[in-house]
C-alpha cells in the first residue's frame, strides 16, 4: 500500500503501481440491492432463471456501475492519503467496461498513479488508474481513471 503525504509525494509516485486490493465476492444479493439502489432491474442482472436461459452470459452479471461504485472501498487497501485536510472525488476521465462480472466471481482493484497535477499550493488532483480484475479471467472487468482531489 502507498501512503501519500503531500503533494511532492504525489508527483515522485505518478508511474508507480499503488497496490492490489483484496479479492471481493460479488453475490446475487448485492447484485440486487443495487438494482433496488439504482432502480436498475434488468433481467440480465436480477431475473436468475431467465439470465441463466437466454443471456449469452448464462447466469446474471453485475451491473457495470455497481463494478465501479466499488472502486473507493476497494482501493482502500492500494493507497492513502495523509496529512490532507479532506480528500473528495473529483471525476473520472475515462471509464470502459470490457468484460462483465459473473454473479459469484471475486473482484479486486489494481491501482495505479498516472498523474498528480497542482492546482495551487495545497491542493492536488491525483489521477489514478484503476484496473478491475476478475479472478480467472485474462480481461479486466473495467478500467477507470478516477480524479481524488487533495487539499494538504
Amino acid at each position: 500500500m502507498k501512503v501519500i503525504t503531500s503533494i511532492d509525494d504525489a508527483a515522485s509516485a505518478v508511474g508507480e503501481e499503488l497496490g492490489v486490493s483484496e479479492w471481493l465476492q460479488i453475490d446475487q444479493k448485492r447484485i440486487n440491492d443495487f438494482a433496488d439502489a439504482t432502480g436498475d432491474h434488468q433481467w440480465i442482472h436480477v431475473d436468475v432463471e431467465k439470465a441463466k436461459a437466454e443471456s449469452p452470459y448464462g447466469t446474471p452479471i453485475a451491473h457495470g456501475f455497481l463494478t465501479l461504485s466499488l472502486v473507493p472501498a476497494l482501493s482502500k487497501d492500494n493507497f492513502r492519503i495523509e496529512n490532507a485536510k479532506m480528500a473528495i472525488n473529483y471525476g473520472l476521465n475515462k471509464v470502459r467496461f470490457v468484460a462483465a462480472v459473473p454473479v459469484d466471481s471475486s473482484i479486486r482493484v489494481r491501482s495505479e498513479l498516472v498523474g498528480a497535477d497542482k492546482v495551487d499550493d495545497n491542493t492536488v488532483n491525483l489521477t489514478v488508474k484503476h484496473t478491475i480484475e476478475i479472478d480467472g479471467v485474462d480481461k479486466p472487468a473495467a478500467v477507470a481513471e478516477m480524479i481524488v482531489r487533495a487539499l494538504f
